[in-house]
C-alpha cells in the first residue's frame, strides 16, 4: 500500500542525532508532523528547532526507551498534542565493540534493553494509536540483523531478535492495516558508534572496525522515506549489505572468511 505522509504524525525515537535527525528532516519535508523522542540529556530542543524550520509542527518529548512507564507517558503526550500516531520509527539504539569472550553479560543485557525492549516498549505504548490510524511501524535494524559481524556479538544478537519479533508481529498486524518496515543499514557516519560500549560497559577506547564504505545519515533517511511511501516490508541499504545477507545464509563459511578479512 502506498502511503502519503503529508499531515501525518511521525514519532521518531533517538531523534536528537544521527539517523534519527536525518529521518526527521526527510519526513518534515514530506509534510509530516514530528514528535522527536530522546534522552532528557540529549540536544532534543535544539534539534526540534532545526526541524521546525521546515514549517511543520514539531514537538520534543524526553523519553528513555528502556523505561516502559516513560514510554507510555511519551506516547500519550504525542496523541494529546498532535492528535494521532501514524508512523512510529524505532530508531534509538545501543552498541558495543568487544570480543564475545571478553564482553560482560550486563553489557549485552544493556544493548538488548535499548535495542529490543526499547523498541517493544515504544511499540506497545503506541499500539492503540497505530491500530486506530492503520499506521506504520519502521524498525531501524541493521545488516547485523541478517548476518554476523565479529566484535559485536551482543549487538548482532539484539538486531536478530528485532527481526524475529517485528516480522512475526507484522504477520499478525497486517490484517488490521498496520504495516511494518524493517530497515537494514550498513555502517553509517551517524555518530552512533562513537557512543559504543567496551567489554566492561565503559566507553570504548579502541579503533572502530567496519566493512565497506560508510553511508551518510541523509542517504539512509531518503531511502527509508521512499521505501515507506512504496509500502516495502524490508529495506537493505547498499550492495554490500545485500551480498552479506545472501552469502551468510547460503555459504556461511565463505561469508565468515570474507567478513573477517574485510574488518579493518
Amino acid at each position: 500500500m502506498r502511503r502519503d505522509f503529508a499531515g501525518k504524525t511521525v514519532v521518531i525515537t533517538g531523534g536528537a542525532g544521527g539517523i534519527g535527525t536525518a529521518l526527521a528532516h526527510s519526513f518534515a519535508k514530506a509534510g509530516a508532523k514530528l514528535a522527536l523522542l530522546d534522552l532528557p540529556q540529549s540536544p532534543l530542543e535544539a534539534t526540534r528547532q532545526k526541524i521546525a524550520g521546515h514549517g511543520t509542527e514539531v514537538i520534543a518529548v524526553p523519553c528513555d526507551v528502556t523505561d516502559r512507564e516513560m514510554c507510555g507517558r511519551a506516547m500519550d503526550a504525542v496523541v494529546g498534542q498532535l492528535g494521532s500516531i501514524d508512523v512510529l520509527i524505532n530508531n534509538a539504539g545501543a552498541v558495543h565493540r568487544s570480543l564475545f569472550v571478553d564482553t560482560e553479560v550486563d553489557v549485552v543485557r544493556k544493548v538488548f534493553e535499548v535495542n529490543v525492549f526499547g523498541s517493544l516498549n515504544c511499540t506497545k505504548a503506541a499500539q492503540a494509536a497505530l491500530l486506530a490510524s492503520r499506521g506504520l511501524i519502521i524498525v531501524i535494524s541493521s545488516i547485523a540483523g541478517l548476518a554476523p559481524v565479529a566484535g559485536r556479538a551482543g549487538y548482532v544478537g539484539s538486531k536478530h531478535a528485532l527481526h524475529g519479533l517485528f516480522e512475526s508481529a507484522a504477520a499478525e498486524l497486517g490484517p488490521s492495516g498496520v504495516d511494518v518496515l524493517m530497515v537494514c543499514p550498513t555502517f553509517t557516519a551517524s555518530g552512533f558508534e562513537a557512543a559504543a560500549m567496551g567489554a566492561d560497559g565503559k566507553p570504548v577506547n579502541q579503533a572502530r572496525t567496519k566493512v565497506g564504505a560508510m553511508a551518510q545519515p541523509e542517504e539512509v533517511a531518503a531511502a527509508v522515506l521512499l521505501a515507506a511511501e512504496r509500502g516495502q516490508r524490508r529495506l537493505i541499504l547498499s550492495p554490500m549489505g545485500r551480498a552479506a545477507a545472501v552469502l551468510s545464509r547460503l555459504t556461511p563459511g565463505i561469508y565468515e572468511r570474507l567478513m573477517l578479512r574485510g574488518l579493518k
